[in-house]
């Protein structure tokens, strides 16, 4: 319920994408679209990973976990939006809001974790190539996967927490288009400044660690590919990582630079242009960055796709064979009698 501005307020409307009511339409359609192609896309390369037995590796596995987080950032967020476009009052409560940014943040908290661990297999791979199969071990694959999810949890699970003192009577409206925590701040009539500060702290040393993990891994790689003498080792060393350092590079650009930021009220219209950026664009370009480019992921579709088209065609044989007449299958016509050159038996003959 919303009241007036001296009491409490317990909804909200989220007023982001209204100044250009003509555009809503093209925006639903563009959305919707964006949506689907990420959906299909992650959850396509989850469940390729998961069936084929090739890709069973600690490199794939970090992947396919980004891939569906990837798709949890996306579902916690563009449906809800998607309703708004569409909806009169936009209202959402104070407890969606929560569960909305508890699933976003714990989607991207889990994605750094995993881009980190990306990096490390990459030096291991490039830089350890002997001993990959030691220091890249399944039982260490397994728990570098489980930290991420556990820190991933734990980090939301503070913020909302934090959440839990302030309370919200100055306006009901955020200008957004989700309930992210910034927003939520600015609409506090008790000072957010120590949520603003837990989440600068716990925000910006997830990143820091993550990020040295990255930049580490990657200058002990970059001084092996100078090392190496054959050009062939060193395209094929620089194609493996290209497309994670790209990934890296969008994913933690956009992140640092909404939140790890001093806040003012003149920063709220840069909210949701990166808002839009790291949680639609980055979740689409994630699977096409890291298949176009890779021959493990390219091969396993070309298999899978192979084997789709001779089930179809086996099954276009099979139905086709049983709507025959089963008369014709096994009737068999008789034969005209034969006779010998010179038989005398033969009724032709006489």
């Amino acid at each position: 319920m919303i009241e007036d501005n001296h009491s409490l307020t317990t909804e909200f409307t989220l007023t982001g994408f209204t100044s250009h009511p003509e555009l809503k339409l093209l925006l639903f359609l563009v959305f919707l679209t964006i949506y689907l192609i990420t959906m299909v896309g992650n959850l396509g390369l989850v469940a390729l990973i998961v069936t084929e037995h090739r890709l069973h590796t600690p490199m794939y596995i970090f992947l396919g976990n980004l891939a569906l987080m990837d798709s949890c950032c996306s579902s916690a967020i563009t449906p809800k939006m998607l309703q708004n476009l569409f909806s009169k009052d936009r209202m959402i409560s104070l407890y969606e809001c929560m569960a909305q940014f508890y699933f976003l943040c714990l989607a991207e908290t889990t994605d750094s974790f995993l881009l980190a661990a990306m990096a490390y297999d990459r030096y291991v791979a490039i830089c350890k190539p002997l001993q990959y199969y030691t220091m890249m071990s399944k039982k260490l694959c397994i728990q570098m996967t489980a930290g991420a999810y556990i820190l991933g949890n734990l980090h939301p699970m503070i913020h909302v927490g934090f959440l839990f003192r302030l309370t919200f009577c100055r306006s009901h409206q955020i200008n957004h288009f989700f309930c992210d925590v910034l927003p939520l701040y600015r609409l506090s009539c008790r000072d957010p400044d120590i949520n603003e500060l837990m989440l600068f702290i716990i925000a910006g040393s997830l990143s820091i660690f993550t990020i040295i993990t990255v930049i580490i891994s990657y200058l002990f790689i970059l001084f092996m590919i100078l090392k190496m003498k054959s050009q062939e080792g060193k395209s094929k060393a620089l194609s493996t990582c290209a497309s994670h350092f790209l990934s890296v590079s969008i994913f933690y650009g956009s992140l640092l630079f909404t939140y790890v930021r001093p806040n003012s009220v003149n920063d709220e219209d840069k909210d949701i242009p990166l808002a839009i950026f790291y949680t639609l664009v980055i979740p689409l370009l994630n699977p096409f960055i890291y298949s176009l480019r890779n021959r493990d992921v390219i091969n396993a579709m070309k298999k899978k796709y192979k084997n789709v088209i001779s089930s179809v065609q086996l099954s276009h044989s099979l139905v086709s064979n049983s709507l025959q007449p089963h008369g014709l299958q096994h009737v068999m016509l008789p034969s005209p009698p034969t006779c010998g050159a010179y038989s005398n038996s033969c009724p032709l003959s006489q």
